[in-house]
């Protein structure tokens, strides 16, 4: 299925996601064109891995509309979004901690059964990540914080996604690890990847986003480009700790 240029590769229309009686995501609109990094910023609890969450699959909306390539996803199943082309990388990466790096990316791959395209995506994942690429055979729960993140990374490219989700990449770690973290995050997107990005700090997503969302308690208070939203007042006195 095409879609053309104009059209965007992900529409949320209203969505509403709610536990049980408290409402965590109050209708919200936001759209992804093919091939941008998009961030999503705003406080704890402001609903932001609940949105991730719910395009993935991994959460179940109660309203609304959910638009991927142009189809409602809204009643698609997780592993069925997986194999559409939408992959995330969870808050706390999500690895298998007991497993090889190896066999963490590999796993990424498991709705696929092209061997040599994954050998291929393998590739590019070890080009991409050489930290990575020397710890193969080390049981990934022995690994450093920034090495599990770079892992969680490669192992959702390994599912070669058309949408990355990332939940609060930097999280933890240090100020060297995070600029290579997206450094690794801005490689993926020019290899054609749209990336939706929640990330605590604002000052550094803003940087790299052509545009953002904040969101505050469940709704969406200011959109513009990653620049503009940067130069808000309002934005700077929130998140920048201005």
């Amino acid at each position: 299925m095409h879609t053309s240029p104009a059209s965007p590769l992900l529409q949320l229309r209203d969505l509403q996601i709610a536990y049980g009686q408290i409402q965590a995501v109050k209708g919200i609109d936001l759209e992804l064109f093919e091939g941008e990094l998009v961030s999503l910023i705003g406080a704890n609890g402001a609903g932001k891995t609940t949105t991730l969450n719910a395009i993935a699959g991994t959460l179940n909306s109660s309203g609304g509309e959910l638009i991927y390539r142009g189809e409602s996803i809204v009643s698609l199943p997780t592993h069925k979004r997986l194999r559409a082309g939408i992959a995330l990388v969870p808050e706390g990466r999500g690895i298998f901690t007991r497993l090889t790096v190896e066999e963490n990316l590999r796993m990424g791959a498991y709705t696929r059964n092209d061997q040599e395209g994954i050998e291929a995506d393998l590739d590019n994942v070890y080009r991409m990540l050489p930290r990575v690429k020397e710890r193969l055979a080390q049981v990934a729960g022995t690994l450093s914080g920034g090495e599990q993140q770079m892992v969680a990374i490669g192992r959702a490219l390994l599912s070669r996604p058309k949408l990355l989700l990332l939940d609060e990449p930097s999280m933890g770690l240090a100020p060297l690890i995070v600029e290579k973290i997206f450094e690794v995050i801005q490689t993926v997107q020019k290899q054609g990847v749209t990336i939706l990005l929640v990330e605590q700090n604002a000052n550094l997503a803003l940087g790299f986003s052509s545009r953002a969302y904040v969101m505050e308690s469940g709704k969406i208070s200011l959109s513009g480009s990653g620049e503009d939203l940067l130069k808000d007042p309002k934005v700077r006195a929130a998140y920048l700790g201005e």
